[in-house]
């Protein structure tokens, strides 16, 4: 199920098999992105009076897994590469849109291990 999504290899199948499981540990994809460390968090412009700084938090290895897999799906699956795209028209950087790709794939994978599906590429407007 897991190496039917581009991007996804052997190695990042079984990173996110060891990390994930079949994941029923989680009730959403948003927990799942919260735990890999994908989801947005809250920013404070000005000092950091109050210790607010960078996220570094969430499961290093799943993060990790989910970047490459994003990088790597960019030039095999076209509606990535929209997605993509479309992040880069609305002035994103290369690693904001990157980690938006990947928050978007972790909802796919998600879907795909909660129903057992396999991937089908769905056509780019």
């Amino acid at each position: 199920v897991l190496t039917s999504m581009p991007g996804v290899g052997v190695r990042t199948a079984a990173v996110l098999l060891v990390t994930v499981g079949d994941g029923t540990s989680f009730p959403t994809a948003a927990h799942l992105a919260s735990y890999a460390g994908l989801a947005p968090t809250t920013k404070q412009s000005g000092t950091s009076i109050h210790g607010e700084h960078a996220p570094r938090g969430g499961n290093r290895q799943l993060k990790r897994a989910m970047f490459l897999s994003a990088f790597a799906c960019m030039n095999a699956d076209p509606a990535s590469r929209t997605y993509y795209d479309r992040q880069r028209a609305r002035g994103k950087t290369h690693t904001q849109a990157l980690l938006r790709l990947a928050r978007q794939r972790i909802s796919v994978l998600f879907a795909m291990l909660r129903d057992g599906t396999f991937y089908e590429s769905r056509t780019p407007k």
